[in-house]
């Protein structure tokens, strides 16, 4: 009897220590991964990058009648994988979850017109730019806005959750009531229902909207400072921001970006908007020479014209 109970004594201690065992490898695993992204090799390994885009931002990032995504940054998606030599899975994002997607591992790379700033940089990675960007502001032909200077306390400004303009107009005029809207599609319905004065998103969404759907003028072309737009990954993903970096580099050398431009975008702007749109290779202008976009004249067709003042 004492011999038995010996004997199931010794085994439960080997388990323990096989438990404990486990555990502590569990742990040093989970330490390991604990960053929540791929690096490079992993992806190649896995045969699959996974992207996110948008699915309702005609022309940057959207989903055609036929289910498939297009777009400019679907566009620059698409040759990232080829390159790499793995397939491309797209996963729909929103503007205000981009961050949380590359935190959690969801995606391994951000194309969704995602505009680099000081504070989005303290938690993503951005790799080099690829376009260029400013706010504007679009609203009815009967009450165009043209400036915010002297905004009626009783008008409400249309924004997208998680974007620049929201962090803008929140910094810099906190008198402007906002409606905030997860989602493109449901913000251009606010717009066009007449739920709000205006709309404020980057300028080139706001002209695109404003050249599709007539009755809307862009009345501040360009509001705040000039930026730009570039991929961006999990924080201390070197080894998908080194290659990201040079792969950009490298499409500069074969004009990539103007052709990007010109398969997706140039429907919609017109070859007027392309060199002061388009970051090639990752080399912006200089802060001499940045582009600054002016509202002209308005002419019969209510379009705009976007020039570089030297």
């Amino acid at each position: 009897m004492k011999s038995t109970r010996k004997w199931i004594a010794a085994i439960m201690a080997v388990l323990m220590l096989v438990l404990m065992a486990a555990c502590g490898n569990g742990g040093n695993a989970a330490n390991e991964n604990k960053a929540g992204y791929r690096t490079l090799e992993e992806i190649k390994a896995a045969g699959t990058i996974n992207i996110g885009v948008f699915s309702d931002k005609n022309p940057f990032g959207y989903v055609d009648e036929n289910g498939e995504y297009q777009g400019y940054d679907v566009y620059f998606a698409r040759r990232l994988a080829e390159d790499l030599g793995v397939k491309v899975n797209f996963i729909s994002t929103e503007a205000a979850n981009r961050i949380e997607y590359l935190k959690t591992g969801k995606v391994d790379v951000i194309l969704a017109n995602f505009t680099v700033t000081p504070a989005r940089a303290e938690e993503v990675d951005f790799a080099l730019p690829y376009m260029n960007v400013a706010l504007g502001v679009v609203s009815p032909e009967g009450r165009v806005i043209t400036t915010l200077e002297d905004w009626d306390e009783n008008d409400e400004m249309i924004v997208i959750s998680g974007t620049t303009a929201e962090t803008y107009l929140t910094e810099n005029y906190p008198n402007i009531k906002l409606q905030k809207y997860d989602t493109y599609a449901n913000a251009k319905n606010a717009l066009e229902n007449g739920n709000a004065a205006a709309w404020a998103n980057d300028n080139t969404e706001v002209i695109a909207f404003a050249k599709q759907n007539t009755g809307y003028t862009v009345g501040i072309p360009s509001l705040g400072s000039q930026d730009t737009i570039a991929p961006a990954v999990s924080q201390g993903n070197t080894t998908v921001l080194d290659w990201l970096n040079e792969e950009i580099k490298a499409l500069g050398e074969e004009n990539f970006f103007h052709k990007d431009y010109e398969e997706t975008l140039v429907d919609t702007y017109g070859l007027d908007y392309e060199d002061e749109l388009v970051v090639e290779g990752g080399e912006t202008a200089s802060a001499s020479k940045e582009p600054v976009v002016k509202a002209p004249a308005r002419s019969s067709e209510s379009e705009l014209d976007i020039m570089v003042e030297d």
